[in-house]
Formats: C-alpha cells, structure tokens, sequence
C-alpha cells in the first residue's frame, strides 16, 4: 500500500513522513476519524513506509522485499486484529487471516458491516474477543525477522472486549523493543480511556469535496454534475461515495425499509408494522444496528431540508423526492425525541433485546411523534 494510493490527507502524509525522517516515531498511535476516509490503508501504507528498505521522496519504493511482502499483507512482522464472529473452530483473527487478506486487497475502502457480510457473520456482533489477547502476547513476544518495526494494525479497537482491552494496554505501557502499535478507530472516544491516552492521537478529516470530485473524475465515467452530486452526498466518505455511485443495495433496501415504516406508522397500521418488525428482526444484529443509525441519519437530514438550505443537506434523489411530503413531518417539536428513541433501540438491539419487540416498540412510538 503507497500513500499515493490513498485519496487526499496530504497534510498528514507529510507529517506522518517527516516524523519518520526525524526518527519520531511513537510507539502507540491511534489513526481515528469518521467511516470510510481511509484511515486503514493510510495506517498501512504509513507502517510499509516505516520499514521500506529504500524509502524516497515520501513514499516507499514497492521494490524492496519489505514493500512486496506488505503488498501482499503477509509480511512476517506485520499482524492484524480485527472484529470476527466465533463459529466452527474460528476463535481468534488468524482464523480469518485468508479472507482478510483477499478482501483488504480487493476493497481498500469498507466498513464494519461489509467485512462481517464477507465472513457469514449472520445474527453475530463482530466482537474482539477475550483471547486474542494471547495472540497477541504470543507474536509480540516473538523476535523481529526482518523488518526494522514489528507493526500491529488493530482495526476498530471500540470493539475489542474488557478483557482483551486491559492487556493490551498492559503491552502498550510496556512494549517490546521496536513493536508498533497502530490503532484505527471509527469511534476513539469508545476505545478504553487508559488506552486513549497512552496513544498518541493522529485525527484523519473528512475528504474535502474537491479532492472527492477529483478522485470520482479520475476513477469513474460520470459528468461532472454527477460527480459533484456524489460528492456533496458523500460529506467526505469516499465509502459513501462509492455506494451512491453503486447504488449499493443495502442502501437502498434501508431506504425502503425505512419510507415503509414511516407510512405504515402514520397511518397505524399494526398488521404492516408487525410485519416489518418481523423483517428486521431476521437480517442480523450489526444490519439492525447500521438500519437504525441509518435512520438518525434521514430524520437529522429531513429536518435539516425543512430550513431551506440545500447545501446543508446530504440527500440523494430518491431519499429528496421522500422528503418534499415528508420532511415537514419532522420538526421542532419532535426532532429530539425521534432522535432519543432511535438511539435508545440502537442501544436495546447492542444488548441483545429481543429484535421483533424493539422495532415493534419502536414503530409505535414512531406513531405519536409523526402526528406531533
């Protein structure tokens, strides 16, 4: 991975390079900002740059054994952790490493939700568990083979378990020589506060919507009126981006899922609404989960749409055209507690409350605050 294949952040490319070039290296550092930016691939390509044989002009040189070996992400000194689920005989990452490396490789830019779909995650929450921690006991206590740093990579350590969380903080407080930790996090403010402050802090920025613009140009046959579209749509996620231009279809299915409960809601239809809490509550907890913030995010949108400011609102065409009759259904007298209850059944499906209650629940609630 070469920063230069990373869209934007040239400012932290460049500090990142030139700590390095003054052997500023800290040993513990958290690379954390919103979904989809490339904060995973920028940490990658930092650790790649960290042990190139022959780094030039702020890049490694893709040539060396080192940089070949990243490429492939199966250098000996180079380890991941990653939320999985617990099935079969699978325990710990290494059990996954196969398909991580092929789906890394395959898609740069992914998120938590994708990752779990590529492994059959089904009902499961994808979870850090207890004893990865003796994995990682294990390959840190081993010696460096070839490379200058040992890099671990730990990818949304906001999921990592209690138990799992306090011994890694134990091996960052006191870590074997050369070892490099690099954490990277959606979330830091969910990671462990004693970890956080032993990390030292590396915020990655949305994309800005011109260098988006320039990437989607570059990288896919669309006008310019459509790309820039994207790119507002996209607030900064080049993740976001790709979606809308795929028209992903778990996008699109919450889409649905969403306009339906909303209608069968305001018109109390129970029969509807029982039928689609039964819907949610068969396509697995992490896709309840991304339905639930999905919908935060169109209740916070349409209620935005109602001020009459068009910059300031992140819609694509099917999800505006819902709202000209919509939108001014979600107002200030009902905004808050919309919010409140979305979230509160977030939290009910993270705790494993019965799914077909909690959307059903929540569905009637839904009912009172539209006719606010």
């Amino acid at each position: 991975m070469f920063f230069k294949d990373i869209i934007g952040h040239q400012e932290v490319k460049a500090r990142l390079v030139k700590s390095a070039g003054e052997g500023f290296v800290p040993h513990a550092q958290m690379f954390s900002g919103p979904e989809g930016i490339g904060k995973l691939p920028l940490a990658l390509a930092y650790a790649q740059y960290l042990n190139c044989l022959d780094p030039a002009d702020g890049e490694s040189c893709g040539k060396c054994a080192s940089c070949v070996k990243y490429g492939k992400l199966a250098h000996p000194d180079l380890h991941f952790v990653f939320p999985i689920v617990k099935k079969e005989k699978k325990e710990i990452c290494d059990d996954y490493i196969a398909q991580w490396r092929d789906f890394f490789s395959e898609n740069v830019y992914f998120n938590l939700s994708q990752w779990l779909a590529h492994i059959g995650a089904d009902n499961a929450q994808g979870l850090i568990y207890a004893r990865e921690s003796e994995e990682i006991n294990r390959k840190l206590s081993l010696k460096t083979y070839e490379a200058k740093y040992k890099v671990l990579i730990i990818w949304l350590p906001e999921r990592m378990h209690e138990v799992c969380a306090n011994k890694l903080l134990k091996i960052i407080e006191e870590p074997i020589g050369q070892t490099l930790f690099l954490l990277v996090s959606d979330s830091p403010d969910s990671v462990l506060t004693t970890i956080q402050s032993r990390c030292q802090r590396v915020n990655i920025n949305p994309l800005p919507e011109s260098e988006m613009l320039l990437a989607l140009q570059s990288q896919y046959n669309i006008s310019d009126t459509d790309a820039a579209s994207v790119a507002h749509i996209a607030n900064g996620s080049y993740l976001k981006a790709m979606e809308t231009i795929g028209l992903n279809e778990e996008h699109k299915f919450f889409f649905n899922l969403f306009v339906m409960m909303m209608r069968s809601s305001y018109a109390r239809k129970i029969k509807e609404i029982k039928n689609i809490a039964n819907e949610l509550a068969g396509i697995g907890r992490e896709r309840q989960k991304n339905f639930l913030i999905y919908c935060q995010r169109m209740v916070r949108e349409y209620f935005v749409s109602n001020l009459k400011q068009p910059e300031m609102v992140y819609l694509n065409n099917e999800e505006a055209d819902f709202g000209i009759r919509f939108a001014p259904f979600i107002n200030e007298r009902n905004i808050i507690d919309f919010s409140d209850e979305l979230a509160l059944a977030q939290k009910h499906i993270e705790q494993n409350v019965n799914a077909k209650m909690v959307f059903f629940d929540l569905c009637l609630k839904v009912t009172m605050l539209l006719k606010r």
